[in-house]
């Protein structure tokens, strides 16, 4: 079927309307009518060419909620008219140790992207910036009926991307966490740390977001601009998450950790960062990285969310404001991600 949709021809270069063929349904396929998809960081990094050379025409679009029209005969988990939820993959071996472990997100044959990457069929994937979509049914999420649909798109991405580090890094009643930068991904951790029940504080640049920090759930809220910050709260920290896609100093972050903690980044910035090793000698401390998460994990996340009334701060969007929006995403203003109202595509 051809579906209506927006992609980017080339890189740095703006969306435009287009249409896109979507495979048929296959045994264990769900074709999904796309309510809305969420914008992220990535998307504008991956049509700028920020991360290398992509198979254009891309439509981007990782962050998917919709209801189901069509199941394959091979599929129980999902009925039409389910409302269901697609992340960052839709694909995997299925066979390795990370995907037997449920990590699919770490295949290592490599994941398939939901966007940008080559399909078992040999095509290339295109995302949720268009009207429907149909994934492998192993790779579909149940949408708690607690979220609005509109606030649950970005928990696909922005909300596992945060949950995973917090669950793995175990925080919780009586930890000290921080999470660096206050947009898309920072907002959804402070929400999700703070309903873990650990101690919450945003470390942004200015103090012009405290109040939405103090809302939101943080404890505390200081600005990195501030030399003092760093002063004030050195070997504090239990587990400080970076968010923010820029580079940033390493070693005056990791100087904010207590003896054995860690500093996980999830924010992807182009280019490298550097690091001290003393940084991380002098406190036995640790440096990580952390990818969204498998998708039993996602789904934890969700019914997480759902049980605590958690969603994202959205602002939504017609499909024609993409191209002003990831102009606003770059200029940090947004508060706290755009959705697309994929109605407006059709």
């Amino acid at each position: 079927m051809r579906v209506n949709a927006y992609a980017a021809p080339a890189a740095g270069e703006p969306l435009a309307p287009t249409t896109i063929e979507r495979r048929a349904v296959g045994p264990n396929d769900v074709l999904i009518e796309i309510e809305f998809a969420g914008i992220c960081h990535s998307d504008i990094h991956t049509v700028n060419g920020d991360w290398g050379p992509q198979p254009f025409p891309v439509v981007p679009g990782h962050e998917i909620v919709g209801r189901v029209t069509e199941v394959g005969s091979g599929v129980s988990r999902h009925a039409v008219g389910d409302r269901v939820g697609v992340g960052c993959m839709v694909g995997s071996c299925g066979e390795c140790t990370n995907c037997r472990n449920g990590d699919e997100q770490y295949c290592v044959k490599g994941m398939i992207g939901t966007y940008a990457a080559t399909d078992r069929d040999g095509t290339s994937t295109q995302g949720g910036y268009s009207t429907h979509v149909v994934v492998d049914a192993d790779y579909v999420l149940s949408v708690p009926d607690g979220i609005d649909p509109a606030a649950a798109a970005p928990l696909l991405c922005a909300g596992i991307t945060t949950y995973a580090p917090l669950r793995k890094w175990q925080a919780g009643p009586g930890t000290k966490v921080a999470v660096v930068g206050l947009g898309g991904l920072g907002h959804m951790a402070v929400k999700i740390a703070h309903a873990l029940g650990a101690e919450v504080t945003v470390l942004s640049q200015s103090l012009k977001k405290q109040e939405d920090g103090l809302r939101l759930g943080a404890d505390d809220y200081f600005a990195t601009s501030d030399p003092d910050t760093f002063e004030a709260l050195a070997g504090r920290f239990d587990l400080i998450v970076n968010t923010v896609s820029a580079k940033i100093d390493l070693d005056a972050y990791l100087g904010l950790l207590a003896v054995d903690g860690t500093l996980v980044n999830v924010g992807a910035p182009a280019e490298p960062l550097d690091v001290n090793v003393f940084s991380l000698i002098g406190g036995r401390r640790s440096f990580a990285g952390s990818m969204i998460g498998g998708i039993a994990l996602t789904q934890e996340m969700l019914d997480f969310c759902a049980e605590h009334h958690i969603g994202a701060e959205v602002e939504v969007i017609r499909a024609d404001q993409v191209n002003e929006a990831y102009e606003r995403v770059l200029a940090s203003d947004v508060r706290y991600r755009f959705v697309i109202d994929a109605s407006t595509l059709s």
